[in-house]
């Protein structure tokens, strides 16, 4: 039986039907083009087809599959068990390496960022440029309980986020921005997840189409340590993290926090090695400024990188305050 079982499973690539194998006596088929997510439990085998070849592959636990969606333009992580880790992806996938790669950084920079939280026993994640919450969904996906506390200017970004924290309540959301000083002004919008305080640079405009457009929306500005008292109230010994993705505005939030940085454990920015918005900080004067602030580096993430060149745009800059560290036995 099982061997008729296993010649089945054979038989259905060639007939276009991708074939999950989830241990004896239990498979799951799909069409190809649909979308389809399959939990993978300990012991399965994925069966994929690239470039004309099959290739079965043990799901082991905590394994992840790195896969592009069929017109998604863009790649996803799926976690298939519970512990000793491997990425999985189409071979295919090695024609579109620098999504492949910026994918892979992504993955390896969330990992990363959520060991840290663990290792300093951070308990309150300041998020700086929530946009719709998607880096606190990523947290929580990771198994990050702590209290979040998001920012967000943009009133349409704002309205997202407040919808994705309804069910939350560890997670406090604020119609804001963060800056140097207290004030109202304009932000740039229309640019999606892009929206600044700041122009774009000539490179900006030569690299972004979406740049060439823009509308204006009044928010409120204030500094970090001025919110930060309330933010943290009830949390006895407070370990916070600042997480700052602006826009070429981090350095103006790391300076709104003033002696207050200093509470601090770590912090992850967006540093930019080609200035995409105007009088933003090149990287080595956003490190350096941090370092002066007493963080280290612990991680380097590329963010985006230049099709043509392999030049990187901007990374995913990870810092903790390393005497920070609890002590281990």
């Amino acid at each position: 039986m099982q061997t008729l079982y296993r010649r089945l499973l054979g038989l259905m690539p060639r007939l276009g039907v991708h074939v999950t194998d989830l241990g004896p006596g239990t498979a799951v088929v799909s069409r190809r083009g649909g979308r389809v997510r399959t939990p993978l439990g300990p012991g399965a085998d994925l069966l994929t087809r690239g470039d004309g070849r099959y290739a079965v592959t043990e799901a082991g636990k905590d394994t992840w599959v790195v896969a592009r969606g069929k017109g998604l333009g863009r790649w996803r992580a799926e976690r298939l068990g519970d512990s000793g880790a491997r990425l999985l992806f189409d071979e295919r996938a090695g024609k579109d390496e620098r999504r492949l790669q910026l994918a892979a950084a992504e993955y390896l920079c969330t990992q990363h960022v959520a060991g840290m939280l663990e290792l300093y026993g951070v308990n309150c994640v300041f998020d700086v440029g929530a946009n719709a919450g998607q880096y606190a969904k990523r947290l929580r996906r990771l198994g990050y309980t702590g209290r979040i506390v998001s920012f967000e200017p943009t009133a349409h970004a704002f309205e997202r986020l407040s919808a994705a924290a309804a069910d939350d309540p560890a997670w406090q959301v604020h119609h804001l921005g963060l800056g140097r000083e207290d004030a109202v002004t304009e932000i740039h919008t229309g640019w999606n997840t892009m929206n600044s305080l700041l122009p774009p640079s000539d490179y900006g405009l030569g690299r972004y189409r979406r740049f060439t457009e823009t509308r204006t929306e009044e928010i409120r500005v204030r500094r970090l340590d001025g919110v930060l008292d309330e933010a943290l109230d009830g949390i006895e010994e407070p370990r916070p993290f600042l997480k700052m993705d602006t826009q070429g505005y981090d350095l103006e939030v790391f300076a709104g926090a003033g002696e207050r940085i200093g509470d601090f454990v770590g912090l992850q920015s967006e540093v930019a090695a080609l200035r995409l918005y105007e009088g933003s900080p090149r990287m080595g004067e956003a490190v350096a400024a941090y370092e002066d602030g007493g963080f280290e580096i612990t991680g380097m993430y590329p963010v985006t990188r230049e099709a043509a060149t392999g030049r990187v745009v901007e990374f995913d800059c990870v810092m903790m305050r390393a005497k920070a560290a609890p002590e281990r036995d």
